[in-house]
């Protein structure tokens, strides 16, 4: 591996949002008028979510975490209940469980996309659901609650804007009346056998952090045709105020998970340019395709048949079995190329493995993909120089 001398120009952003002087526009002329909170610019956003998607209700809220939440909330998920998920993602969709004293029980993941691998899924949830030995072999060691069967759901997500193969879990699922709550906090655009993620289980969530596909700041959304479930949701955001109750009333134990007018107004914008900005993100990504399959030991990410259409949202490479990533990680660094380890398993994170007994091992696949990957300068703004000299870097290392 060879050392490159200190960079003569700038270091690359790792991520940046695209933004236009229409977004700047909207947001200060919520600045003109006295409604900061709950007023027209997030009923505007909501239904510019609704025509998107095709949702029946989209509920704007302050973070994909609060969005999450309020759908474990809403699927009736309790202290001791058990949620079958992923280790392969941002801590928030394993935390929101936490909140509410449930046990995320992780399974495995699809070694080519990091989903949650469907096949383990079918199995756990038959285990599961017998309960006693059977449920133990996927409980954690400790603090996973007795052998009685207390499956209530599960929460695949949709890892770097690429759809988990929802329909084999939809249909472990809805036998068995588990609630499917889609993460799709990476994956707004994103399509599925031609159908639009976050609507592909009962509720899905979209967030819209800076280095997301579309952003309002800080912000997500919740999206669902569950006419129930969106009744709750709404009154839970919003201090638990269900409809009826006077500003000082509160029908239920609620939170204040609203999203601000200024975020929606930048948000209603943001939907209105979103195929325009997933375009400009395949044009960057097809860059880096283009140029890093020529490298040896470098693995680009790989685009199944079914997401029938992938929204960029970071652009992750591993590489192969046996090479030094954090080396690399370190030398682009001294080049001005920022880069992150993509992800770091949840159940290796020193809270869960405290809490619930895991260990390195538990999860190989989650654990090879952790240990491999490395996210790139990505965005939809990344000018074509940009990605020839990560790429160049790339190569010069390994080479």
């Amino acid at each position: 591996m060879n050392t490159l001398p200190q960079p003569d120009h700038p270091s690359i952003p790792m991520s940046s949002p695209d933004l236009a002087d229409a977004e700047r526009e909207a947001v200060m002329a919520v600045l003109h008028t006295p409604h900061l909170s709950m007023g027209k610019e997030i009923l505007a956003f909501e239904q510019a979510i609704c025509d998107y998607t095709g949702a029946k209700h989209a509920l704007g809220v302050n973070s994909g975490t609060a969005g999450l939440h309020l759908c474990v909330r809403a699927a009736g998920i309790q202290d001791g209940d058990w949620v079958l998920t992923t280790p392969f993602s941002f801590v928030a969709s394993s935390n929101v469980m936490l909140f509410e004293r449930a046990v995320p029980v992780f399974v495995d993941v699809d070694p080519r996309t990091g989903n949650i691998d469907p096949a383990c899924v079918r199995e756990a949830v038959q285990d599961l659901m017998e309960g006693g030995s059977s449920a133990r072999r996927w409980l954690p060691r400790k603090g996973g609650g007795g052998e009685t069967p207390r499956l209530k759901a599960i929460l695949p997500v949709d890892v770097f804007g690429q759809p988990a193969d929802m329909d084999a879990i939809v249909e472990v699922a809805q036998p068995l009346g588990l609630k499917v709550i889609e993460d799709s906090c990476e994956a707004i655009g994103a399509n599925y056998k031609g159908r639009p993620a976050g609507l592909l289980g009962d509720y899905g969530v979209f967030a819209f952090y800076p280095n997301k596909q579309m952003t309002v700041g800080e912000g997500g959304v919740i999206v669902t045709n569950d006419d129930e479930a969106a009744a709750l949701m709404r009154a839970l955001r919003n201090q638990g105020r269900a409809p009826g109750d006077t500003w000082l009333q509160h029908t239920h134990l609620g939170y204040n998970y609203r999203l601000d007018e200024m975020s929606a107004a930048l948000g209603r914008v943001q939907v209105s340019r979103l195929e325009e900005l997933l375009v400009r993100r395949e044009q960057v990504a097809g860059w880096y395709e283009e140029r890093l399959t020529e490298i040896p030991g470098v693995e680009i990410p790989e685009v199944m048949a079914d997401t029938t259409r992938m929204s960029w949202f970071v652009y992750v490479v591993r590489f192969s079995k046996g090479m030094d990533r954090d080396s690399v990680s370190k030398e682009l660094r001294k080049l001005g190329i920022p880069n992150r380890p993509y992800f770091i398993p949840i159940h290796l994170q020193p809270y869960m493995a405290d809490q619930f007994g895991y260990c390195e091992g538990d999860f190989p696949v989650t654990e090879d993909l952790g240990r491999r990957g490395l996210a790139i300068p990505f965005s939809g703004v990344m000018p074509e120089a940009d990605v020839e000299r990560v790429c160049e870097a790339i190569r010069t290392i390994l080479m």
